[in-house]
C-alpha cells in the first residue's frame, strides 16, 4: 500500500473512532492539519487519542510499533496521546502508550529496521505479535468495518 493510500485509510479509521467516541463525548474532534502528537482530542475529559492502522497485521500476525524515522524518534517515543487505538481491519485495540512502552521493555525483544511500503527512508519499529497486543491492551473490540 502506497503512503497516500495508507494515509487515506488512516483518516477513515480516525473518523470511525471519532464516531464511536462521540457516543459518550460529543465535543471530541479530529485535530485538523498535520499535527503529529495525536489525532483526536476529547475536551470533556482532557484526553488525546492516536489512531494507528495496521491492516497488514492480518497477514503477518504482527503489529508495527514505530519508534524512529529519518534518524529521529517518532511514533511511540514521541506521542502525546493518552490512548492509542490500533486498528487491524477486524479488531480495535485500546492501549495507553505508557503501558505499551512498559510491556515492550519487559518483552525484551529487539526492534527491526526496514523501509515500509511507500516510505522513502528506513524506520525502526517493534514487530509485536497481535496476541501480545491483545493481552496488553485495556480493551479490544472485534469489529470489521468497510473503509472503501
Amino acid at each position: 500500500m502506497e503512503f497516500k493510500e495508507a494515509l487515506a485509510y488512516g483518516k477513515k479509521f480516525e473518523e470511525y473512532i471519532l464516531d464511536r467516541v462521540h457516543l459518550k463525548y460529543p465535543c471530541a474532534f479530529i485535530v485538523p492539519g498535520k499535527f503529529k502528537p495525536y489525532d483526536i482530542w476529547i475536551p470533556e475529559i482532557n484526553r488525546a487519542i492516536e489512531v494507528k492502522a495496521d491492516l497488514k497485521s492480518q497477514e503477518t500476525g504482527n503489529i508495527v510499533i514505530e519508534i524512529e524515522m529519518f534518524g529521529r524518534p517518532s511514533g511511540l517515543l514521541t506521542t502525546k496521546a493518552d490512548d492509542w487505538v490500533i486498528c487491524t481491519g477486524d479488531y480495535f485495540y485500546w492501549i495507553e502508550p505508557q503501558e505499551l512502552i512498559r510491556q515492550i521493555m519487559l518483552w525484551n525483544k529487539p526492534y527491526v529496521k526496514f523501509v515500509g511500503n511507500g516510505d522513502k527512508a528506513s524506520k525502526k519499529a517493534y514487530l509485536v505479535p497481535v496476541h501480545l497486543i491483545k493481552k496488553w491492551c485495556s480493551s479490544w473490540i472485534k469489529e470489521s468495518i468497510n473503509i472503501e
